[in-house]
């Protein structure tokens, strides 16, 4: 097992084609090995790994997305990651999608893989209404197909690309919006129980994605096919994070580390913790104080 990421003597070429070509610049080496050992800590923190199972990884050909798919490879070769590893991409048939982009990708770079074609967004297109956003009925059809897709390859999990600030934005979403404290659960088991929803970019920075699939040159594809909406509610928190992170480098970190510190009895949901048994001990037998009572007025 080779669980030395100060390993000098590995080329990136001999983890796998996806790092065909990476830089060998010491900060990229830097980075590089931040996004495994964060990776890793997630993996390990949430118990994602159940050996021989199957991964369906989710690939939307954004820069998170190639990010996890990088990642994952080079656990699997240092013989971390003992699951098989297949790559999916749903072309959900928005205009202007380039659909020759991801599987000529995984090709050349020799990563198992199934492109499927569903077009749901003419669904979403006929059901919302004009001036409402796609995302959540768009949603909603991705993780359905997928869910479909990882049964008939024979998978216990989907595999997303959602990093720390994807749950960070989703529990302030909730917050503003839903009125109820939540986001997005590293590791889920879905309604039928047959399959793990799994984030293991859970603690990385959507920052650090950024700046690995530009050094790796990977074709990302915009996430805006469908037409920016700027009035988007993911927006709209986004733009509060990074005016906050301005204002205090490093706040996203904390407030992450506030999702992972939660104070069940410091929070006023009866359901989640028993207020009824609350109550001061018998002093009765005790001798009184003949301290003064102070009576309310």
């Amino acid at each position: 097992m080779r669980d030395e990421l100060d390993s000098q003597d590995d080329t990136f070429e001999e983890i796998h084609p996806l790092f065909r070509g990476a830089p060998t610049s010491t900060e990229f080496r830097k980075l590089r090995k931040r996004l495994v050992r964060e990776t890793r800590a997630a993996i390990e923190t949430y118990d994602m790994i159940r050996p021989g199972d199957k991964w369906l990884v989710c690939l939307s050909g954004g820069k998170d997305s190639y990010t996890l798919l990088a990642v994952l490879h080079e656990l699997k070769w240092r013989g971390l990651l003992p699951v098989d590893l297949l790559a999916c991409n749903l072309d959900q048939g928005q205009p202007g999608f380039p659909a020759t982009v991801l599987p000529e990708f995984l090709t050349d770079r020799q990563v198992a893989h199934r492109i499927e074609y569903q077009d749901t967004y003419s669904i979403v297109k006929e059901k919302v209404p004009e001036g409402r956003t796609y995302c959540a009925l768009c949603s909603r059809l991705r993780r359905g197909n997928l869910y479909r897709i990882a049964r008939e390859e024979g998978c216990q999990a989907v595999v997303l690309g959602h990093h720390r600030d994807d749950i960070l934005e989703t529990f302030f979403m909730n917050l503003f919006h839903g009125g109820r404290l939540a986001s997005m659960p590293p590791k889920l088991l879905n309604e039928e129980g047959d399959l793990n929803v799994l984030r293991p970019l859970a603690f990385i920075a959507e920052a650090d994605c950024e700046r690995f699939s530009r050094a790796m040159n990977y074709p990302v594809i915009p996430c805006d096919l469908c037409g920016s909406q700027e009035g988007l509610q993911r927006v709209q928190v986004k733009r509060l994070l990074d005016e906050w992170e301005s204002r205090a480098p490093g706040r996203r970190q904390v407030m992450f580390r506030a999702l992972m510190n939660v104070r069940p009895s410091h929070l006023p949901d009866p359901k989640l913790f028993d207020f009824t048994q609350l109550f001061p001990s018998d002093f009765s037998d005790k001798p009184q104080s003949d301290a003064p009572v102070l009576r309310e007025l």
